[in-house]
């Protein structure tokens, strides 16, 4: 859902790709989960409490619904073959979704500047000169990233510590660089 909130957020003009980036890092320390979060600040930002009430219902209702229908009737398909069938391509599509968040987020993390997919393609064909040109990488970010790795990888840093501690380094890396 991340990629395409972002995108309504700045067809509409609501938000630029940063402010939705702080507001994922905000929901994301928040209890809860990141979709609800996310639009209930976008809601309150762009109408209000009502229209954070309404985003809240717009994201949690369709989802409560399906999940109660599907429940209610997966056991008496669970050893369907057609039902299988549709698990098994919901796999690799999950995956592709949840690719698709990750780049976001290191588009607007660890990199100044935006990937076109046009650049991709272009990539894919073998021509590689015009997107490597549109890469800046933030070289704040990407050290943040690498010391928040180690200390987990190495160290077993606990989630909420990581969090903090990335925090702490992103505030210090603006005051000091301005970045």
């Amino acid at each position: 859902m991340i990629p395409l909130m972002q995108e309504e957020l700045e067809a509409l003009g609501w938000m630029d790709a940063e402010e939705f980036a702080n507001i994922l890092a905000v929901s994301e320390m928040t209890p809860g989960p990141l979709a609800t979060n996310t639009a209930t600040y976008v809601g309150a930002k762009t109408a209000g409490v009502l229209g954070s009430m309404a985003a809240t219902l717009g994201v949690a209702l369709p989802s409560l619904v399906i999940i109660t229908l599907v429940a209610r009737f997966f056991i008496q398909f669970k050893e369907s073959k057609l039902v299988n069938s549709i698990l098994q391509v919901i796999r690799p599509v999950t995956i592709g979704l949840i690719s698709s968040a990750v780049i976001f987020i290191s588009q607007t993390s660890i990199l100044k500047s935006k990937i076109e997919f046009p650049g991709l393609f272009e990539l894919l064909k073998g021509n590689v000169s015009s997107l490597i040109i549109s890469i800046q990488p933030d070289f704040a970010g990407i050290t943040i990233f690498v010391i928040i790795l180690v200390a987990i990888a190495k160290y077993k840093l606990h989630p909420i510590l990581a969090i903090m501690l990335s925090a702490l380094l992103g505030i210090a890396s603006y005051i000091i660089f301005g970045v």
